[in-house]
Formats: structure tokens, sequence, C-alpha cells
């Protein structure tokens, strides 16, 4: 049994790759993510957090992008393009961590309301819908600032407030798969509430999980910049704390357009190949879409 399930999860994931192949741009995608991850897992390799300081700062203030600095140099004569290396690590990191907990809330919500019906699901789906209305950046903008800002607090305030959407996708999803005759069959054998959520459910939904953290990473990333700017940093450098600096130091006035494009840059770079990724995982993973193509 177990060289037979080994052959079909060995069949499955050729097959799968047979099909993403076939999504250039989410190759494409798979690439850029794949540099990006290794260069920031590298990072202290080669750097460490003494490029982000201001008072060993090797260039002059503001110098255009030349062979010492490819990049330019920042306000205090920091390397921009270091600063953007290591920047990568928090950006990168709050974006991973806070799509993981908030698919992993969105999951819990969504097959809890799906599976438990009357009332119980209803004040789930009740609950999801007042997250759903409220403003998410500004509701996590507030949360950022109430709870301090450190790496966690910025986590927690986006995995907060992004949620919801997975919630619903998910209760859809389980609808759809507790409406099947296996599940009917599995409860007049006396199957509970854990072995059918863990056991059926979770595994049909699996799937669309994928697609949809793929997705969610890219949104935390632009949220996470978004706060940065707006001035509910982790306190430590990153993509969108570099644009609050060129903001606040007058990049644009004194012609330093490098300090405000490369950062730009780095976080759509990486966005749209998180984008790219997660639909074409949709597309290869979602029933639907893939019988519509």
């Amino acid at each position: 049994m177990t060289s037979v399930a080994a052959a079909r999860r060995k069949l499955a994931m050729s097959r799968f790759w047979a099909d993403f192949r076939t999504h250039r741009a989410g190759v494409a995608g798979t690439v850029v993510l794949l540099v990006a991850v290794v260069l920031a897992l590298i990072a202290p390799l080669f750097i460490d957090e003494g490029v982000t300081s201001v008072v060993d700062a090797p260039g002059d203030e503001f110098g255009a992008p030349s062979l010492d600095f490819p990049f330019g140099t920042d306000e205090s004569g920091r390397s921009i393009l270091l600063m953007v290396w290591w920047g990568s690590r928090t950006s990168l990191l709050i974006g991973f961590l806070a799509a993981v907990l908030s698919i992993v809330i969105g999951t819990v919500v969504g097959i809890a309301a799906g599976h438990y019906r009357g009332w119980a699901g209803g004040l789930l789906m009740r609950v999801t819908d007042w997250f759903l209305v409220l403003p998410s950046l500004v509701t996590a903008l507030v949360l950022a600032a109430i709870l301090g800002g450190t790496t966690f607090t910025v986590i927690m305030a986006i995995a907060v407030t992004s949620w919801p959407s997975t919630a619903r996708l998910i209760r859809a999803q389980t609808l759809a798969v507790e409406a099947r005759p296996y599940i009917e069959r599995s409860k007049a054998l006396g199957a509970g509430h854990w072995h059918i959520t863990t056991r059926h459910v979770l595994p049909n939904v699996a799937p669309l999980l994928l697609a949809s953290t793929t997705l969610e990473v890219a949104s935390a990333i632009v949220t996470e910049s978004t706060l940065a700017f707006l001035g509910a940093s982790a306190n430590k450098t990153s993509w969108g704390t570099m644009l609050r600096s060129s903001y606040d130091y007058g990049a644009a006035t004194h012609g330093a357009w490098w300090y405000i494009l490369i950062p730009g840059l780095a976080i759509l770079v990486v966005v749209m190949a998180f984008t790219l990724v997660g639909r074409a995982l949709e597309a290869v993973l979602n029933p639907r879409l893939r019988r519509a193509a």
C-alpha cells in the first residue's frame, strides 16, 4: 500500500509539473522568487546589519549610481544596493509569515463555518463579514500603532485584517466537498467531525490553499511596505522603510531618483512574481479553471 501511495503521489507531482510548465509566466515568476529568496537567505554571509549604519557610511550624500555604488547612495551615504539586499530579509519574512498566519486563520474559520451548519456557522460568517467591511489598511495601521513597532506586531496586524477572503473561499469549497456522497457514507459509518474535516475536507481544499497562499504573500508584502511608508514599521530596514526615508529626506527634490526607484522596483518585481506564480497555480489546481481551459 505504501508503494502504491508513493507511486500515486509521484504521478500526481509529474502531472502537476507538466501542467505548470505550460504557464510560462508562472515559471518565470518561480525563477524570480527563487532568486529573491536565495539572495535574502545568503545575505548574512556577505553583509551584516552594519550596512544600515549611518555612522560608518562609505559614500557621499545622495551619490549617483557609479562603479563603487551601482544603485547610488542615500541621505547618509549608505549603499542602496546593500540596503535593498539587506531589507529583502525583513520584507520577505513579514510577507511569508503574515500570509501563512492569515491562511491558517482563514482555513480554520472557513472549514468550521462550512462544516458546522446552523447558528455556529452563521456566527462565524457574520464575524467574517464584519472583518470584510472594515478598511483593512486603516485597521492594520491602527493595530500596528497600538501594539507597537515590532516584526511580530506588524505580522499580526496584517494577518488579522487579511484572513476573511480566505475564509469565504474555503467555506465555499467545504460546502461543495461535504455535498459529495462519500461524506454521507463516512457519517453513516460513524466518522466524527474531526475525521471528516481533517481526512476529507482539508485534503480537498489544500490545492486552493497553495494558490491562495502565494497570492496572499504578494498582498502582505505590499501591505507591509505601505504600513512602513505610513510610519508603522517593524523598526528594521525593509523596502517600505527605505521608501519612507526617501520621502522624509527629500530624495525627489535632491534629484535622487535611484533612492525611490530601486526599492519600488524591488517591491514591484517580487509582488509581480508572486502574483504570476499564484495565478498559474490557481489555473493548474482549480478544477473549474482547468476544465474551462
